[in-house]
């Protein structure tokens, strides 16, 4: 930059870090961040350091003022650990109760409240208890299958190895008016799942990185990242070494609570260590915006990081009906604090092309740090996008992390361009393969229409060997690309056609290389039915969906025969997934591969055999179980052709009441549900004692 570009942009700095200034002191309202602002100050004080002759006496900067483990195995989650949407505006949570409650009754609205508590910023993990001594602990994964870090869990002080006596607990419970679980405590329950947080403080943060700074090594960017770490080394002594924290925050079964504030005051009462002094039940939105606000403010009053809060609907009936949405429950939302952001210039503009042909623009930044991280790409989402940001090549912009995480931009500074900048137009032909690109009647979308792209070949490839699909080990994107690159690999079925010979001329491989690649390609060729269906990244089918298809049509062929009318009908697929699924298996290059896979010697396993008794019923199984555990019925309902749910009704074709069975007896008697106890449900099922 020249010097009187220099100027120029000097004076266009001022300018706008004074109105900005004018706005939050003079006017109590802001149009972006504290932190984007110093983003500017920074740039201008960076400016005049190189150029001290240009600085102007109204510039801002002229104020005075164990035993290691070899590897970690997988764990497979009893139920699912969803993660939650994100809400950043009081119309985000309004919009979010709206989609609620056209889902209830008029009689559930009017019951529907709250309860709020901080998002703690670390690593979501479960914990199992069996008989009250800590059995097993992991992470979420990806919602159904994590990674068993008991040992590295048990470093941490807060996390209790058995939790208090049942005596003593049932007394507690009792006292604060939670009879059904002190009932169920003092009955012996056999396993208690709980869920929270590892954490790490910002004073132990601070003295990790200060230890990093005299050792010569580069400080950790944030404290989600080395609790998240910390968790994931394979010598507990490590994880030992940082003091991380943990915070319980909910239980995955039924201990006979009704509400979700109970489990808080039970997880208390078990003894572990939450956050219910910082949280509040919140009867109406307003007292949850009030809560939120409060946090914002006095987020470091907390020991520990936070992101934003967590809102849930409090009264376990309704979250239960509410049910789930993709990957998260309808029944609570993380509403965030204003992202971290910063700003920096747009240096250009690229397109990248993804697994099924979609064209998305990526904004190539001058590397910039927020919150702790050096970012020097974001997302552009779609051309729609950009021409409501407004955004040229060259823009100076304020860019933020969506929940910390994803880099994107938010704002466009209009008021600092000098006249370089440049618009950008959408490409009508494919970046990689140069085919022509199209944009279908709406859709946001552009894409590539040429199906033997090589870069959708790429990303496919990617998607099938992913740990959620086929979970070759060994099989990265560097050696998917050489593969691709030198047409060994066009296909998934080509994958198990390699041999020896293919891959020694390659850069990275040695004939052990290479054995060990084929012989891991070799040990994946049986796979379960949903995880083949996910691995085949059909577009708008991720694993839920393709759990739901394995769960009502049991094995591929009954898929590749569905109806239109058939796959609309499987829960939570709507029509336009069933046409997407329909679309795929219909067409003849798709067929093509299957076959080639079969011929390759794929084996898929059928999800279920399914005896066909229970066919076409629906059960909700409710209380504890004397001969078995809730999970061991349901797996017994689905063996049976019928389906097991959480949530009661007017579908629900039996429900299944164990002892405290709590509010889903009642909402069966109220909408006449069938209400069977465990000796006619075993008679049902044709078993005795199913125990697990």
């Amino acid at each position: 930059m020249d010097k009187q570009a220099a100027k120029n942009r000097i004076a266009k700095l001022i300018g706008l870090i004074n109105y900005h200034r004018y706005l939050y002191h003079a006017l109590d309202r802001q149009e972006i961040s504290e932190s984007a602002l110093d983003s500017l100050k920074k740039e201008l004080f960076d400016l005049e350091a190189r150029h001290p002759d240009l600085i102007l006496p109204d510039s801002p900067t002229q104020r005075v003022g164990g035993k290691p483990l070899e590897k970690f195995v997988q764990y497979v989650h009893k139920s699912p650990m969803l993660s939650f949407n994100d809400a950043f505006s009081e119309e985000d949570m309004r919009d979010w109760a709206a989609r609620a409650r056209r889902l209830l009754s008029e009689q559930e609205i009017a019951k529907m409240d709250f309860f709020c508590e901080p998002k703690l910023d670390g690593l979501a993990v479960e914990l199992v208890y069996k008989n009250g001594m800590l059995a097993a602990g992991a992470t979420r994964g990806d919602g159904r299958v994590g990674e068993d870090i008991t040992q590295n869990l048990k470093t941490i002080e807060s996390v209790p190895l058995r939790l208090r006596d049942s005596g003593a607990m049932a007394a507690d419970l009792r006292a604060a008016g939670l009879e059904a679980m002190a009932k169920a405590i003092e009955r012996g329950a056999e396993e208690i799942v709980v869920r929270g947080e590892v954490v790490i403080s910002k004073k132990e943060f601070k003295r990790i990185n200060e230890e990093q700074q005299k050792k010569g090594l580069p400080p950790f960017a944030n404290p989600r990242n080395l609790a998240a770490g910390s968790m994931r080394q394979l010598d507990p002594k490590i994880a030992a070494s940082r003091r991380l924290d943990f915070c319980a925050y909910s239980l995955a079964g039924d201990l006979g609570q009704t509400e979700h504030r109970q489990e808080h005051r039970f997880l208390e009462i078990a003894g572990f260590k939450t956050n219910n002094k910082f949280s509040r039940h919140c009867p109406d939105l307003a007292e949850v915006f009030a809560f939120r606000e409060y946090w914002r403010k006095n987020r470091a009053k907390l020991p520990y990081e936070i992101d934003g809060v967590v809102a849930s609907v409090n009264r376990n009936d309704i979250f239960d009906k509410l049910g789930v949405a993709g990957k998260a429950p309808r029944g609570a939302i993380a509403y965030k604090f204003p992202l971290k952001q910063a700003a920096t210039a747009v240096l250009d503009i690229l397109v990248q092309v993804g697994r099924t042909g979609a064209l998305t623009p990526v904004a190539v930044l001058k590397p910039v740090e927020v919150g702790g991280v050096m970012i020097s790409r974001a997302t552009l989402h779609n051309e729609d996008e950009i021409k409501r940001l407004g955004l040229k090549i060259g823009d100076t912009v304020i860019v933020g992390r969506a929940g910390d995480v994803i880099p994107s931009v938010l704002k466009v500074l209009p008021e600092l361009r000098d006249g370089n900048q440049r618009e950008f137009q959408m490409p009508e032909f494919c970046p990689i393969c140069g085919s022509k690109a199209n944009r279908k009647e709406g859709e946001a979308v552009w894409r590539c229409a040429n199906k033997e792209c090589f870069a959708m070949q790429k990303r496919s490839l990617e998607h099938f060997v992913s740990r959620a699909a086929f979970d070759i080990e060994g099989l990265g994107p560097k050696i998917i690309e050489q593969l691709a690159e030198q047409g060994l690999v066009r296909d998934p079925a080509d994958i198990f056609a390699l041999k020896e010979g293919d891959l020694m001329p390659l850069e990275r491989f040695a004939e052990k290389s290479a054995r060990n690649l084929l012989d891991s390609i070799k040990s994946k060729k049986r796979i379960s039915l949903p995880r083949f269906i996910y691995a085949l990244g059909i577009r708008n089918v991720g694993e839920q969906t393709s759990a739901a298809l394995a769960e009502r049509f049991g094995v591929l062929k009954n898929i590749r025969s569905a109806s239109l009318e058939e796959l609309r009908s499987v829960p939570d697929i709507g029509p336009v997934v069933a046409e997407s699924i329909y679309d795929w298996f219909g067409r003849s290059e798709n067929a093509a591969i299957l076959e080639k896979l079969a011929d390759a010697g794929i084996e898929i396993e059928a999800y279920a055999k399914k005896a066909g008794v229970l066919k076409g019923k629906l059960f909700v199984i409710t209380g504890t179980m004397e001969t078995m555990s809730r999970q061991a019925a349901k797996d017994r309902v689905r063996e049976l052709g019928g389906a097991a749910v959480e949530s009661v009704s007017q579908n629900t074709d039996y429900l299944v009441a164990g002892a405290n069975p709590g509010s889903k007896l009642a909402k069966a008697k109220e909408l006449g549900i069938k209400i069977i106890d465990e000796k006619e449900f075993l008679s049902l099922i044709g078993k005795t004692n199913l125990k697990k």
